[in-house]
């Protein structure tokens, strides 16, 4: 049953009526159902793409103790203009949906600067009357663009305050490849390593030929196991004829080459090599004279790695283990070391791990430095470790060793200023070796330091601790690992702020020490 309530007690003077007292009333006021909410706003057009769609706003309800006093407002007044639905080309969708996919997404760029950024490029395209026109695929994501005002601006401020020192010339101590092994070292201060400026990528090399590699990149035509099972029949019943040479049978010894080329491009064997596909090591002597001086001549690591290829296959189907054999394990460990191809590096110094062990000469100790440089790049510590227990005394006083030694030393201490200052003073070619690991090297003392320094420091004071070449490499590294709020601009110098970084640099340094693979090695 409802529940009722006693009416209102009459004013004081007036009789009040019984019939009237005992009258009841409900607990709440009907109202009629609003069958529609009237007509529904329309959203403006945003001025560029989103990726999202937000539904119209209903308006205000009406009261719910008088429905007919509170009628539903009519919808305000939108420009016809933005009532128009824009358009957009689909080359504009696929630039915004390329600009927020993952792999293109940038963590020193937060999503609001890019929104803006994107919104900024649209409507300057539209207003200008070339959004239908511009070459959307190959414009710079936004990211890239904010980078590189970032870097603008912080440009003419360093070079205020920035002047020589003695840090910014790492590269000028680097020797070259054939320095090591020629008697006049060549002036290589005007070089810089392939891995800071984006060339000799590993997709650069030579592994297969060309043609072989433009068929291992086209997509695999789909098969079913009927049309295997159908080519197998037609086989079996001699549909299908196979032409196939000869395999001579193999020899009791190893193959003696009668090739005369001096040049010869690297193929996978495939079968027993032919004596007259292979080159004896009277004219392979006469290759590597010709491929130094092309290496020296022309800079084409493509080419070069496929002769030296090319070459070591010819040693090893010929059984030839000798001094000329180390040289050319020598000359191209160090020619994939100045292009930074470590995957051909690692194989050469297997190779040459064995030829030494037989006694054969050649520079032991120069590659064993680089082995031990190696196996700190990879974190290896088992193979460091036997390497290092295999060092006797005299090998322990050769100056590439005890700098490897002192590497190690410095790393497992914590001493990131001893470290740099060896990375300032390697011998023969460990530097290109160094590169590889000293931006990791660089995040965990930048950790140390806003540690240690808990007032702000220059920014010239990292420049010269971590061994940067100048301010603006300083302060484009710490940008590049979040530190977008860690510079600031304090009467025409840029001062490091280490107190407000904390922990911001502990992700990146721990994502920078995770395991190396390199064509499957550790």
């Amino acid at each position: 049953m409802m529940p009722t309530w006693p009416a209102a007690a009459p004013a004081p003077g007036v009789q009040a009526s019984s019939t009237a007292y005992a009258t009841t009333y409900s607990a709440y006021t009907p109202v009629q159902v609003r069958q529609s909410f009237g007509q529904a706003y329309t959203v403006p057009q945003p001025s560029y793409p989103v990726t999202h769609t937000y539904g119209p706003a209903p308006p205000s309800m009406p009261s719910a103790t008088n429905p007919a006093s509170n009628p539903s407002p009519p919808p305000p007044a939108v420009p016809e203009q933005q009532k128009t639905k824009i358009d957009w080309p689909d080359s504009v969708r696929r630039y915004v949906q390329r600009a927020f996919m993952p792999a293109n997404l940038d963590s020193t760029v937060t999503r609001a600067e890019m929104e803006a950024k994107l919104k900024e490029t649209i409507t300057q395209a539209n207003e200008s009357g070339v959004m239908y026109t511009l070459d959307w695929d190959s414009m710079p994501l936004p990211q890239q663009m904010i980078r590189e005002e970032r870097a603008r601006v912080l440009r003419p401020h360093l070079s205020k305050s920035e002047t020589p020192t003695p840090t910014q010339a790492p590269t000028a101590k680097k020797r070259k490849s054939w320095d090591v092994n020629d008697a006049a070292p060549a002036d290589s201060s005007s070089t810089t390593p392939p891995w800071r400026t984006g060339a000799g990528r590993l997709q650069d090399r030579v592994t297969f030929a060309n043609d072989r590699r433009q068929i291992a990149d086209e997509p695999l035509k789909p098969s079913s196991k009927f049309s295997r099972a159908d080519k197998r029949q037609k086989r079996n019943e001699g549909e299908y004829k196979t032409y196939r040479e000869d395999t001579p049978p193999p020899s009791a010894g190893p193959v003696v080459g009668t090739c005369q080329d001096l040049e010869k491009r690297y193929l996978r064997l495939t079968s027993a090599p032919k004596p007259s596909q292979v080159r004896p090591p009277h004219i392979l002597r006469q290759t590597l004279e010709l491929l130094k001086k092309r290496w020296k001549k022309d800079q084409n690591y493509a080419y070069i790695c496929d002769q030296f290829k090319s070459m070591r296959q010819d040693l090893t189907v010929q059984r030839v283990r000798d001094e000329f054999t180390v040289e050319v394990y020598e000359i191209h460990a160090r020619i994939a070391l100045e292009k930074g191809d470590l995957g051909e590096y690692n194989q050469c110094q297997t190779q040459l791990k064995a030829l030494y062990k037989l006694g054969l000469k050649g520079k032991p100790n120069e590659f064993k430095a680089y082995r031990i440089l190696y196996y700190i790049h990879t974190a290896n510590r088992t193979e460091l470790n036997n390497a290092l227990a295999d060092l006797t005394a005299a090998e322990k006083k050769d100056k590439a060793i005890k700098h490897a030694l002192d590497v190690r030393s410095a790393l497992a201490l914590g001493n990131y200023h001893r470290f740099f200052q060896l990375y300032n003073d390697t011998p023969n070619m460990g530097a290109y070796l160094m590169d590889m690991f000293v931006g990791r090297e660089r995040l965990h003392a930048l950790c140390n330091i806003c540690k240690a320094y808990k007032q702000d420091v220059p920014l010239r004071f990292v420049t010269e601790e971590l061994y940067f070449e100048s301010d603006v490499e300083a302060a484009q590294f710490i940008l590049d690992h979040g530190g977008q709020d860690l510079l600031d601009d304090r009467n025409g110098s840029i001062v490091f702020l280490t107190a407000k970084a904390g922990n911001r640099f502990e992700g990146p340094r721990a994502k920078a020490f995770a395991r190396v693979d390199i064509k499957g090695q550790i």
